[in-house]
């Protein structure tokens, strides 16, 4: 047997009307736990789902108990008995359990288990029934079909009081059987003239009413008083009440019909229990996707409509984009075109200055001809000097000769002072010429400059083209993407106003179900068929379950 450890001495209660249901295969292996299960064993639930039932088994049930469990529903009939069960930290939990054989076409495929919280005096019984299996003292006990019995004598004989209605009714026909075969009898032995016949069959006929008395009662207990109660419960379950609870301890077959109608109220509140916190789940989850689904398709209505006036935008940054692109390709063709000039008028600039050095120069070398000019005329007055002094010498034969030395001499003076005012000329001319070279490579400087400008400014132009164009490619892409957007929003609109009108549809149909099951009565619940209320958690692990069985309305037939 399986030992799962550890274990601690912490119970864990089960909460008044929670229901544990859990289904397993033929070998024991789970395959469906409910919300609560979950929740009490501390497992989670891809922990438990084909796992072994005995995951749960706590070290303190007894080997009898499984035993008698697993031969019990190998036989086909449901077992009932008081269970320990140990959490995933070692905690306990007490249950009742009602395991039934689950049927499909007539073929055993598993088994069905539906837990609910023992009594105090139920537990403390079990428990100590349960030591003494343990320790080795259980002399005289046994467990059958999850109650402990008595193995004794006198408990067997007891036991005849639990005959199946085909022996008491088998023996039932033997007695009378018996009492007809007297009477024949009898009747013989007064026909012979037997003087006692008479009082034999007074005898016979006291015994027979009683005996048969006896029968009638025995019959009465055994079948029409179980089944009164079969038929009250199966009206209040046919009414939708599920809050009948009822204990048999007889052992013949209206037990257990009793006991099979006991677990079918079991059955049946743990499903509808589950189910209604299930269906109140998804009303809530219904009515939240439907208030979302509302929302949402506002929201796209809204950004369907901004999507088309973005779009709209677009359109018209793009034809903005596209003009200014028209714009600055047209002034990067200007500002070519204004390098172009630039770098002309730079070499043109150039040029002025090439020529005003090449005038500077000629200045410079006519300055210095009339310097050679201006000597010849001071040479020639020395001379004109020198031969006037000859002049005077010779008298009277040199007169002529001094009158062309004073001309010579007054053409070598005005000679000096023309050559003097050209050179003053000259120089006026050459300081202006080299003003203007220095204006004029100022001038070239200034160009080069303007030409350099020029050029950047044009490289920008033609980047900002560019740009311009790359711009107004990638608007033309964001525009078209808006536009797929646009319509994929509308088409998306479309797709939530069928959700919301989806999410509505099943709003409608949860609270139809939600009447549906509120037909059933739990215990803790008034009559009527009013509508099961909404739970405000959408979990059904942690809503609370209207089952109840320590409340539940006990049927007594009077």
């Amino acid at each position: 047997m399986r030992t799962n450890l550890p274990v601690t001495n912490m119970e864990q209660p089960l909460r008044d009307g929670e229901s544990i249901v859990s289904k397993t295969d033929l070998q024991g292996n789970i395959v469906y736990v409910n919300p609560y299960f979950i929740e009490i064993s501390g497992f989670e639930e891809a922990e438990l789902i084909g796992a072994p039932q005995n995951i749960v088994r706590h070290p303190d049930m007894p080997a009898e108990a499984f035993a008698d469990m697993w031969s019990t529903l190998k036989s086909g009939i449901p077992w009932n008995g008081i269970v320990k069960n140990r959490c995933k930290n070692g905690n306990f939990y007490w249950v009742m359990a009602n395991v039934t054989p689950v049927r499909e076409n007539g073929k055993q495929v598993g088994y069905m288990s539906v837990r609910t919280r023992p009594t105090r005096e139920q537990t403390a019984a079990a428990d100590a029934a349960y030591r003494l299996f343990r320790q080795g003292k259980a002399k005289g006990l046994a467990i059958h079909q999850g109650e402990v019995v008595s193995t004794s004598i006198v408990a067997r004989i007891a036991a005849l009081t639990h005959m199946s209605l085909a022996v008491r009714i088998g023996l039932m026909m033997g007695f009378i059987m018996l009492l007809l075969t007297g009477f024949g009898i009898a009747s013989m032995q007064d026909q012979s003239g037997g003087g006692s016949s008479a009082h034999v069959l007074g005898w016979v006929a006291l015994l027979s009413v009683l005996v048969v008395g006896y029968f009638w009662y025995a019959l009465h207990q055994a079948i029409m008083q179980p089944l009164k109660l079969a038929t009250a419960v199966a009206r209040a379950i046919a009414g939708g009440d599920l809050t009948s609870k009822f204990a048999s301890t007889r052992k013949d077959d209206t037990g257990q019909l009793l006991r099979a109608l006991q677990q079918m109220t079991l059955n049946l509140i743990a499903i509808i229990g589950d189910v209604r916190a299930n269906v109140d789940s998804i009303k809530v989850s219904t009515q939240e996707i439907a208030r979302g689904n509302m929302d949402l398709s506002g929201r796209t209505e809204a950004q369907a409509s901004s999507l088309q006036q973005t779009a709209a935008s677009m359109e018209q940054l793009a034809s903005n984009v596209r003009q200014n692109a028209e714009h600055a390709s047209e002034a990067n063709k200007s500002a070519s075109s204004a390098s172009e000039v630039a770098i002309a008028g730079g070499e043109v600039v150039n040029k002025v200055t090439t020529t005003m050095g090449e005038i500077s120069e000629s200045a410079r070398r006519i300055v210095d001809i009339i310097g050679i000019i201006d000597s010849i005329a001071f040479q020639t007055n020395i001379l004109a000097l020198n031969a006037a002094v000859e002049a005077a010498r010779a008298g009277e034969q040199g007169r002529g000769f001094a009158v062309v030395a004073t001309e010579v001499r007054n053409l070598a003076h005005r000679s000096s002072s023309a050559a003097k005012e050209i050179k003053s000329l000259i120089d006026v001319s050459v300081e202006k010429v080299d003003t203007g070279v220095q204006l004029v490579a100022q001038a070239g400087t200034t160009m080069e400059g303007v030409v350099s400008s020029v050029q950047r400014v044009t490289n920008i132009i033609s980047e900002i083209s560019i740009a311009s164009g790359e711009q107004n490619t990638g608007i033309q892409q964001v525009n078209q993407a808006v536009t797929s957007m646009d319509e994929v929003t509308q088409q998306n609109a479309a797709l939530v106003e069928q959700a919301a009108a989806a999410a509505a549809s099943l709003e409608e149909q949860s609270v139809r179900l939600a009447q549906a099951v509120s037909v059933f009565k739990l215990s803790g619940e008034a009559g009527g068929l009013a509508t099961a209320p909404a739970r405000n958690t959408p979990s059904a692990a942690t809503a609370p379950s209207s089952i109840s069985n320590s409340s539940a309305t006990r049927l007594k037939i009077k």
